[in-house]
């Protein structure tokens, strides 16, 4: 492992206190430091500093033969030390599913793999390693980590002081892994019920409420030494297309686009938002071309840097994804990302297609190596500023000091307590008495976990109530319960005191409205509880008693046990409408609502 003496050297004795703002750099004797270090850099390696990129396995240089084929057959590569040896590229993004994060410890020595890798090559660089913790329904780094409320959970409860201190202890864990990028939080305005991509991943419906929550995120993410990445710009909030399948059209009037997807973009730059990053949205009031945001001058170098004064560093959405490959082939994206003002390429289908494709361009002329130059000095900088010139190590001890403590798991049940939602209570129903109660149902949709650590949602709300003294059963009934499986929920309610169902993304063809019904009839009371979107209560009117978690991950599912029970008080209050499921023209609950008990 290079020492510090040595990392230091590298880069000409960078420190970590680097200013921001070209003005205020000039003259500066760091930033004069990172333009030297540019200037001995080789095109090849400038080029590379430009990417992030996956790679398989858990270890830098001895990963599963399974993840060394994957490598093999994606990349061209066996493992992350030959990706950055060939590729020199500056970072690289963490999933679970290419078998980056198995635990704290491993990710923590992966973190460092990859670091020495870089750091031993010929004028070699500390990688930006990244990944997507918004927490919530997406959580790449799992238990025994902290996993805290997702944003709509953030903006039921409404507390910026909440959103703070949750962007600051998953903030301080990622750094203690390893993690200096977290490409989080979602600075969309969700206001279209029907949004399969962001949804529950939005603080919500009200832009001030959204920008608000988005400042206190960065500020809490980068007070803990990572960088906060707010996503997707100009706006991803309004569409019923997912970007990773299709090519969404966003029809905002630029006032619209003002007045409501701009605040939370604008209150993150003024909160000092170290990165960007694009949405591969079509929006023809900001650009008329027909091309995805991503690729767009008028968008990105026009609007973003332009006009609302933005420096930092600006990343692509994954360039795997439908939405940029729609009008472009693949060697054509990353150059019009770099034209339009993208400083990171994230992720493309082939690392190889992608890196040559940038090399050529540059050397054709059509990409300039001065406008490589202004990408990879602000890259450098938010490496300089993030101490990765100084500090690119993490050790076990810190993780042991940090991920996963007592004082973060205690906080992460008592914010999300704070963000539980009654939307519903006849009778009143809730809170469910031991007296009256005792013997109670589980049954429900039980979603794969986020991270692949936690649930399944129906036996952690089983384990929650029966440690509050009620005897309980369970039975998973999954997203779509067949007859037989509702037969056999109906047969198990029988007998019981009342029937707690978990539902996941209820529609009106949903068999889930079926199994409530069924359950309904037998006269035992039945409580919903809304695992992901707070829509479910519009497509079941009959139930007595409702609640919204907004996310199935077991912080969430577990505060919404205690409120059912009353060890909690409800203070959650909607962050964004439901409308009828009869009449969606009509407002069911409105932005506000929520019941107290």
């Amino acid at each position: 492992m290079p020492s510090r003496r040595t990392v230091l050297a590298a880069a000409a004795g960078v420190t970590a206190t680097l200013a921001l703002g070209t003005d205020a750099r000039a003259g500066d004797p760091d930033d004069e430091r990172l333009r030297a270090l540019l200037s001995r850099m080789t095109l090849e390696e400038k080029v590379g500093q430009l990417f992030v990129m996956r790679v398989y396995g858990h270890s830098a240089t001895a990963p599963d033969q399974a993840d060394i084929d994957a490598n093999l057959q994606e990349l061209g590569v066996r493992t992350a030390a030959e990706l950055l040896a060939k590729y020199r590229v500056g970072g690289i993004i963490y999933f679970s599913w290419a078998h980056n994060t198995r635990d704290p410890h491993q990710i923590a020595g992966l973190s460092n793999g990859i670091q020495r890798a870089s750091l031993g090559l010929p004028r070699g660089l500390p990688v930006l390693v990244s990944t997507d913790q918004e927490h919530g329904i997406v959580a790449r780094v799992g238990e025994p980590a902290t996993l805290l409320p997702g944003a709509m959970a953030l903006g039921a409860g409404a507390s910026r002081a909440d959103a703070r201190e949750a962007g600051r202890i998953g903030g301080a864990e990622l750094r203690a892994i390893g993690i200096r990028q977290d490409y989080a939080p979602v600075a969309d305005v969700n206001v279209d019920p029907a949004n399969p991509v962001i949804g529950v991943r939005s603080f919500g419906a009200d832009p001030k409420a959204v920008a608000g929550l988005v400042a206190a995120q960065v500020k809490g993410y980068q007070g803990a030494g990572v960088a906060a990445t707010a996503k997707h710009f100009p706006g991803h909030g309004d569409t019923a297309v997912d970007s990773h399948h299709g090519f969404p059209v966003i029809d905002h009037t630029r006032e619209q686009w003002t007045a409501l997807d701009a605040p939370p973009f604008r209150a993150a730059i003024h909160a000092g938002i170290d990165s960007i990053m694009t949405a591969h949205i079509m929006v023809p009031a900001l650009d008329p071309s027909g091309d995805p945001a991503t690729l767009s001058r008028p968008i990105l170098t026009g609007m973003l840097r332009e006009e609302m004064g933005y420096d930092g560093v600006v990343v692509t959405d994954s360039l795997a994804m439908r939405g940029v490959r729609e009008k472009y082939g693949d060697e054509q994206v990353p150059v019009l990302a770099l034209k339009a003002g993208v400083d990171q390429l994230l992720n493309p289908p082939s690392i190889d297609v992608a890196w040559h494709a940038v090399l050529d361009a540059v050397r054709a002329g059509e990409l300039t190596e001065a406008r490589l130059d202004e990408s990879v000095l602000r890259i450098l900088r938010l490496k300089a500023k993030l101490g990765l010139f100084e500090h690119p190590y993490v050790s076990d001890a810190g993780v042991d000091r940090v991920v996963g403590v007592r004082r973060h798991r205690d906080a992460a049940d008592r914010i999300a307590e704070r963000t539980t939602t009654l939307l519903v209570n006849e009778g009143p129903l809730l809170p469910l008495s031991r007296g009256t109660h005792r013997n109670v149902l589980v049954v429900g949709a039980d979603p794969a976990s986020p991270s692949g650590t936690t649930g399944p949602p129906t036996a952690v709300l089983a384990a929650e109530l029966t440690s509050l003294g009620f005897t309980t059963a369970r039975l998973s009934t999954g997203t779509a319960p067949t007859p037989a499986v509702i037969d056999q929920a109906v047969a198990a309610a029988r007998g019981q005191d009342a029937v707690v169902v978990a539902t996941y993304n209820v529609t009106a063809a949903s068999t889930q409205r079926t199994l409530v019904a069924r359950l309904l009839s037998t006269g035992v009371p039945v409580v919903a509880v809304a695992v992901r979107n707070p829509y479910d209560v519009a497509q079941l009117p009959e139930v007595k008693g409702c609640l919204a978690s907004y996310s199935w991950t077991d912080v969430e599912v577990r505060a919404a046990a205690r409120v059912l029970a009353g060890r909690v008080a409800p203070r959650g209050k909607l962050p964004v409408p439901v409308q009828r499921a009869d009449d969606p023209a009509r407002v069911l609950y409105p932005v506000g609502h929520g019941l107290r008990y």
